[in-house]
């Protein structure tokens, strides 16, 4: 399994807005200079999870993009989802194995079957581990190498 530049651009961009924003609307410039993506790729992407409803976006002077859950509800797996579609890694039988042929009663007793249940198996381990971290899991992680966070910019006026 290959997850896109998309998805990890995505991950990347929620870590900041949760770590370095702390939830609050930042900028798709300033989230693709810390993480040196792309600015249009990035408004891409925003895009792909505005729609999975895990980023809303604010126009105007305070506006950017925002997490609209916490990060603790917030899973890798709904990025994968969101950017590089369903996790799905369920086995396609052959003809030879649907219900419908009348093959299937001789492959039912060759056991050419059970291999469809392990990758079956295999593929909700896959998504499990993929929904077992979350955005806050990142954050976690990133306190615990020390990596400093960005102070908000202040803006003076005269």
């Amino acid at each position: 399994m290959k997850l896109s530049n998309r998805c990890h651009y995505a991950a990347l961009a929620l870590f900041d807005i949760a770590f370095h924003s702390r939830g609050q609307a930042t900028q798709v410039r300033q989230i693709a200079e810390r993480q040196d993506i792309p600015v249009r790729f990035l408004e891409q992407i925003f895009q792909d999870l505005k729609r999975a409803e895990l980023v809303d976006g604010r126009r105007g002077r305070n506006g950017g993009y925002f997490l609209r859950k916490p990060p603790e509800s917030i899973t890798i797996g709904d990025i994968v989802r969101a950017t590089d579609g369903p996790l799905d890694l369920t086995f396609a039988p052959d003809d030879a194995l649907t219900e419908s042929a009348p093959e299937s009663r001789i492959a039912s007793r060759s056991g050419r079957e059970v291999p469809a249940t392990v990758w079956t198996d295999i593929g909700q381990r896959v998504t499990a581990a993929f929904d077992a971290f979350t955005v806050a899991d990142l954050v976690s992680r990133a306190e615990a190498l020390r990596i400093q966070r960005d102070e908000p910019r202040l803006m003076y006026f005269i």
